[in-house]
């Protein structure tokens, strides 16, 4: 036995050999690490990369309706759909990508029965082509990212940009103020304060 150890079973007053030994083991184990702190999820935030879905997919995830406008540059009926009259202040996003595309700022009552916008949300989010479809050409609307028909632009609109685009509800998801934070558009919440402040 060694010096040092008969010194502990000394200073330890008739503890046994097995119990000293024991307690030096304990002593020189050294701690566990703290456990590694568990991954949080990341909340969405932005950059938001954009992408059209197969359309294998679309046609589970649209209805009838928005399949049809956006894919087959269908149009809905006016005053029979969702948006037309909708007052809620947020943001209009492509219901094929969900680009953002228009806002409630620049929303006005066309008397179409469609829902309108003075101007898109930022110019680069579309993009026009002429349409023949109704035997005089009209100035067709669509989306940057998916190409989603969303309707046409006419030169009818009030101040500041005089145009009027008179938009499908179909190609449209409505996303109000106060949840854009968590569908991820948090970037887009200062436009809405602006607005406030102007009022």
């Amino acid at each position: 036995m060694s010096g040092s150890l008969r010194r502990f079973l000394a200073l330890a007053g008739g503890v046994s050999s097995i119990g000293a030994l024991a307690l030096v083991f304990v002593a020189a184990t050294p701690a566990e690490p703290p456990a590694a702190p568990q991954a949080q999820p990341k909340p969405k935030g932005w950059p938001v990369k954009f992408e059209k879905p197969k359309d294998a997919e679309l046609k589970k995830t649209l209805t009838p309706i928005q399949y049809q406008v956006t894919q087959h540059e269908g149009t809905e009926a006016p005053f029979r759909n969702e948006y037309w009259d909708n007052k809620k202040a947020g943001l209009y996003v492509d219901v094929v990508s969900g680009e953002p595309l228009f806002s409630s700022i620049d929303k006005y009552d066309s008397g179409t029965g469609w829902p309108s916008f003075t101007r898109p949300l930022d110019k680069k989010s579309v993009h026009t082509t002429t349409d023949f479809k109704l035997g005089m050409p009209r100035t067709e609307v669509r989306s940057a990212v998916a190409d989603s028909h969303l309707g046409h632009v006419f030169p009818d609109g009030p101040a500041p940009t005089g145009q009027r685009y008179c938009m499908n509800s179909a190609s449209l998801r409505f996303i109000p103020v106060e949840q854009l934070e968590a569908e991820g558009y948090g970037r887009y919440l200062s436009l809405f304060e602006k607005d406030k402040g102007k009022k």
